[in-house]
Order: C-alpha cells, then sequence, then structure tokens
C-alpha cells in the first residue's frame, strides 16, 4: 500500500457558475459537455477551469430528458472576474450548447449574484426570440435550423475554490496512471467537484513562474523523475519513483473538495506499484484553504 504524505493541498478561490444542460439522450448531451467545457483544462492558458460536476436523471431536470451539470470557474484574483466569468459563459453557450442538436441550458441555483446571460444569447435570435414560461420557468426562446433553443434568462455565480490536487508516484509510467484513474473516477462521483484536465488527470504538473520572462508558469522540474540525475540533490523525486501524475479539483466549497480528496485516496491506495500519494503547494502563497490528506490533520470538515 502506497505512503500517504502529511502534506496538504492548496486550493485558491474561484468564482465559478453552473449550466444544466439537457439533450434528447445522452449521445448529444456528451457531444455538448464535451464542447462546452473544452480547452478549459487551466487557467494559465485557458479562459477558464470547466468540467462535468454529474449526470441528471430525467425526473432531475426542468424539461424532464437527460441532463448534466457543468461548473466553470476563474480565479478570484483576476480584477476583472465577474466580467470574465461572464464572458466564458456567454461565448461557450452560444457556440457550444446553442450549436448542438437538441439542447437546452438552465440555471440550477440563481444565488445571489447572476448574469442577464439568456438575454445576451437571444439576440442570436435576431428579432424573432421571444420569453416564454416553460417547464415552469422563464426563458427565452430561439427558433433555430433544428427547431427551438431554450435558455434560462439568469445564470447566477458563486464563491468557490479551485486547485486541490494529488500527486501520484508510481514505480513506472503504468502504475501512476492507473492510480491517477482511479482517483479521478472515485472523486468524479462527489457531487460539487470536477476534475478539469484532460481524463481528469495532468501528465504536467506546473509551477509558478518560468526563467523566460514570457511564461507565467512552467514545468515542476524538481519533480520530474527524468531530471533526478540531471538535478541531484535539488531533485525531490522519491528514490524508485519514476513517473508521477496528478490529479486537479475545483469545486463548490473546501469540505466538497476533502471529501472527494479522500474518496480519490481511498481508491488509489493500494494500486500495485503505487509508492506515495502526495501533493503540491506553496505554504500558503497561493492560497489560504488546504485540503489535507490525512483526514485527522482536516480541522471542521
Amino acid at each position: 500500500m502506497a505512503e500517504i504524505d502529511d502534506t496538504y493541498a492548496e486550493a485558491f478561490r474561484s468564482i465559478y457558475a453552473e449550466v444544466l444542460i439537457t439533450a434528447r439522450d445522452r449521445y448529444w448531451l456528451d457531444q455538448a459537455i464535451q464542447a462546452s467545457t473544452g480547452n478549459a483544462s487551466s487557467s494559465i492558458l485557458c479562459d477558464c477551469e470547466a468540467g462535468l460536476d454529474r449526470y441528471l436523471q430525467p425526473d432531475e431536470t426542468p424539461d424532464g430528458r437527460p441532463g448534466a451539470l457543468v461548473q466553470f470557474h476563474v480565479p478570484r484574483f483576476r480584477k476583472d472576474r465577474v466580467e470574465h466569468l461572464e464572458r466564458c459563459l456567454l461565448v461557450r453557450v452560444s457556440q457550444n450548447i446553442l450549436t448542438c442538436a437538441t439542447c437546452s441550458a438552465f440555471c440550477p441555483n440563481p444565488g445571489d449574484h447572476h448574469y442577464k446571460l439568456g438575454r445576451k444569447i437571444a439576440f442570436f435570435g435576431d428579432g424573432y426570440q421571444y420569453r416564454d414560461l416553460r417547464h415552469g420557468r422563464r426563458v427565452w426562446v430561439i427558433p433555430i435550423l433544428g427547431g427551438e433553443f431554450v435558455i434560462d434568462r439568469r445564470f447566477g455565480w458563486h464563491e468557490g475554490l479551485m486547485g486541490g490536487n494529488l500527486w501520484f508516484m508510481g514505480r513506472d509510467l503504468d502504475s501512476a496512471l492507473a492510480a491517477a484513474q482511479r482517483a479521478a473516477e472515485a472523486a468524479a462521483q462527489v457531487p460539487g467537484v470536477i476534475l478539469p484536465f484532460p481524463g481528469g488527470i495532468a501528465a504536467s504538473g506546473s509551477k509558478a513562474g518560468s526563467r523566460y520572462s514570457f511564461s507565467v508558469a512552467s514545468t515542476y522540474e524538481a519533480y520530474c523523475p527524468t531530471l533526478r540525475e540531471q538535478l541531484g540533490a535539488a531533485s525531490r523525486v522519491p528514490p524508485g519513483v519514476n513517473s508521477i501524475m496528478e490529479i486537479i479539483l475545483n469545486g463548490c466549497d473546501l469540505p466538497t473538495i476533502a471529501q472527494a480528496t479522500q474518496a480519490a485516496i481511498h481508491a488509489a491506495q493500494d494500486t500495485p506499484g503505487l509508492l506515495r500519494i502526495s501533493a503540491g503547494n506553496y505554504g500558503g502563497r497561493l492560497g489560504k484553504s488546504f485540503i489535507y490528506l490525512r483526514p485527522e490533520r482536516q480541522p471542521g470538515v
């Protein structure tokens, strides 16, 4: 069984929005999810970090069709965070959900802060759009080639967290990847959490800063197994470790991400060839929300 480091992941504050997508069937629902959350792995260069929270049964959605909740996060430290998140939603809902056959878009939780997103997207109707009451909700209806696109008038944004993480250190690539896959699958089962990287796994964990002035982040060389001999004492790769995989967790709050972290550890810990589970942090310089790997260390959760 892998050793669990006595450390923590350092999460930082975000604002995020949720969109409830519905479609005629699972095929078109998945197309909308994949398109609307694409190119949204890391806020280093992506406009946001996005991913699937969970699927919903027809009896859980406004229009009685298969559905899914997706989250879109931007860092709270951005000065234009509120306007920037609205732009992310405007682009992704209009270009990736409106265009996806049979889909509709609803707001699962308006909250205390909201955007008039439906009204802005409705202008695509070029004057033929109209307001209506559908499924007991106030919506905009936009005529499209495939029929109609239905969208809620308002979409809320909320305070959240980004940057929860776990590192899986394996004897080889296969063991590290298998552990990370187990962990990602387990964490994804916790409602309120997304894993924004491809397949839920980041194979290229980064550190803040770079020797190049134009880059805000770069490879975390101290944890690159192939640089162990070159770096000598500066390498932090434990003996016997030849591959490290990472998962990143964003979510609605600290208890939710802590729950997903423990689910991930439990699922991965006995993976053959996995030697150690750890996490990345910057000593509190990046964020003030700590997700401890050892549950007894997590205060108030």
